[in-house]
Parts: C-alpha cells; structure tokens; sequence
C-alpha cells in the first residue's frame, strides 16, 4: 500500500526524496521504496521520518 501521507508531508516540507533520506541517514531508495509501499520501515526509521517532518507516528504510518 503506497505511502500518501508520508509524501505528502514530504512535498509540504518541500524537500526532495534524497533531502529527506539525507536527514533520516537512509538512501533515496529506501524513501521511494516505503512511499511506494515496497518496504516496511523499522519503528526508529519510523520516528526519525516524523521528527524531520514534524509529524506523529499517527499521522504518517498508522492506517485508520
């Protein structure tokens, strides 16, 4: 299942796939692959894609 949210909060921060791969420490590859739903992040990727973001676990990965 692909990842709106989470590219959506990208766009709204306007910084690209590699900008926020760059902040997490992860590649760009790996930000395309969790939008895209190919790959499941571990819970510490998880928390540090929210707190570059500025958004809660809630609000980027839990489906509702």
């Amino acid at each position: 299942m692909k990842n709106l949210r989470l590219k959506a909060a990208r766009a709204a921060k306007d910084l690209s796939q590699q900008e926020l791969a760059d902040l997490v420490g992860v590649s760009r590859q790996t930000v395309n692959a969790i939008e895209k739903g190919y790959y499941n992040p571990t819970i510490r990727l998880c928390l540090a894609i929210c707190h570059a973001l500025d958004k809660t676990l809630d609000e980027l990965f839990w489906e509702a």
